[in-house]
């Protein structure tokens, strides 16, 4: 079954390379053309395209798919174009010609591009939800670790002092940074594209901002052009954000690797949590972390890969679009995945605590005995010299004295202000209207 059949037979070959893995993509996007359909078809009763009578009859059969959806039983049956093709065809099974009038005023274009903002915007409440995790462990390691000292590095070279609380904490406030970008992502996807049809609008009298409400979006995207133009960079928009957080996770676990190196020596796993060698029986591997690297690497090339494939194509649809579903719908659960995992082993890194007792780190602090002679009066670039002078003589012998104040420092990590600014941003996602809304849709009972 197709939409567009005309009675006309397509090539075999053909068919099956046009239709790609749309089938397995489409079944991530069920629940979503479910409830984008309930929402139209709402609409279509209060201006007079379906009677009172037939949504009354087509609303439970809807809300009785989009359970089985849920559930995992549906299916896209052989010969089924798409998730459209086939939530039409149960419907006209089931209460015959009133399931074909379902489509009225809408295009495949459209309803594809409603399922996919459904979609993200369910998806990114689980991501937004999954780095608040993220930071609350990374945030409390950064208090339980405060006073920790280790080497800070520069080029891979020793630089100066820094601490477990401070790496931890950098990296949580990292995360604040990309849930700002996951906002703006979330905010550009939460607007209501249904009613564009095929890029052009409708004859039909449409009532676009009553399946915007119904749907909770935020708003409407107003012209119908510009909202299939949104087909595409919807989801470059969203991979950006999405990339911000794997690099974040990716850098702190390149981080790892190399702590936990004998090389460095500044932690280590309890061996269960470790891999070894088929032939070397002292190895235990950090590979969870060589693969947190891995995968969140592989995240972040998806926004590149969706630029590649949509940055020559002109306004209207292209069939172009198909190919990004397969790389865009299961990165959210290869980001989640990352996220549960980043939050649940950071938990189980032990730390040494005496790092700093390897002579090899006397020169970490020279830069504070520079600034102890400037606090005596001595001018900058003279007491850089002195110290200098004795490391290149060999006289040189740190003071081990560390005095830092400053916001942000190693004595003032600002982890209470780095919570506060999580939860403004935290505060500025409004997932309660949404929620409320396909609340609304699923329990719908006539008016």
């Amino acid at each position: 079954m197709k939409l567009w059949d005309k009675g006309i037979s397509i090539n075999k070959l053909i068919e099956d390379f046009t239709a790609g893995k749309d089938q397995e993509m489409d079944l991530y996007l069920a629940r979503y053309d479910i409830l984008g359909t309930i929402a139209h078809i709402i609409m279509l009763e209060s201006i007079g395209l379906l009677t009172a009578g037939e949504l009354d009859k087509l609303v439970p059969a809807l809300q009785g798919i989009y359970k089985e959806a849920e559930e995992g039983k549906f299916k896209i049956e052989n010969g089924i174009e798409d998730v459209h093709s086939q939530v039409e065809l149960l419907l006209t099974k089931k209460l015959g010609d009133i399931g074909k009038k379902v489509h009225s005023g809408r295009s495949r274009n459209d309803q594809v591009l409603v399922d996919i903002k459904l979609f993200v915007r369910h998806e990114l409440t689980e991501i937004v939800n999954s780095v608040q995790h993220l930071f609350n462990v990374l945030i409390n390691l950064s208090e339980k670790h405060k006073d920790v000292i280790i080497p800070g590095y520069t080029h891979l070279q020793v630089a100066m002092p820094s601490s477990f609380g401070l790496w931890f904490g950098a990296y949580a406030e990292s995360l604040t940074d990309d849930l700002q970008l996951l906002l703006a992502a979330y905010n550009i996807n939460n607007q209501n594209p249904l009613g564009s049809a095929a890029g052009y609008g409708s004859s039909f009298p449409l009532n676009r901002q009553m399946t915007t409400d119904l749907l909770g979006f935020e708003r409407l995207n107003y012209n119908v052009i510009y909202a299939q133009m949104g087909r595409g960079k919807i989801e470059r928009t969203v991979a950006g954000a999405l990339a911000s957080v794997a690099s974040t996770i990716s850098k702190m676990a390149a981080d790892v690797c190399l702590f936990m190196s004998q090389n460095f020596g500044f932690v280590s796993l309890p061996d269960e949590y470790t891999t070894g060698s088929s032939i070397m029986p002292h190895k235990k591997n950090p590979d969870v972390f060589e693969l947190l690297r891995a995968k969140c690497n592989k995240v972040q090339a998806l926004a590149n890969e969706i630029l590649i494939i949509s940055n020559n194509l002109s306004s209207g649809y292209f069939r172009d679009y198909q190919v990004i579903k397969e790389s865009f719908l299961p990165s959210f659960d290869q980001l989640k995945e990352c996220l549960t995992i980043a939050a649940f082993i950071s938990d189980k890194l032990i730390v040494n605590d005496s790092v700093l007792e390897d002579d090899k780190y006397k020169f970490l602090y020279t830069v504070e005995d520079v600034n102890r002679e400037v606090l005596k009066g001595v001018p900058f670039r003279k007491a850089y010299e002195k110290i200098g002078k004795q490391v290149l003589n060999g006289t040189y012998q740190p003071s081990r004295e560390i005095k830092h104040t400053h916001e942000g420092s190693i004595g003032n990590l600002c982890n209470e202000r780095i919570k506060e600014k999580m939860e403004s941003i935290l505060a500025f996602f409004k997932f309660e209207r949404s929620e409320q809304a396909i609340h609304k849709l699923l329990t719908w009972n006539g008016k």
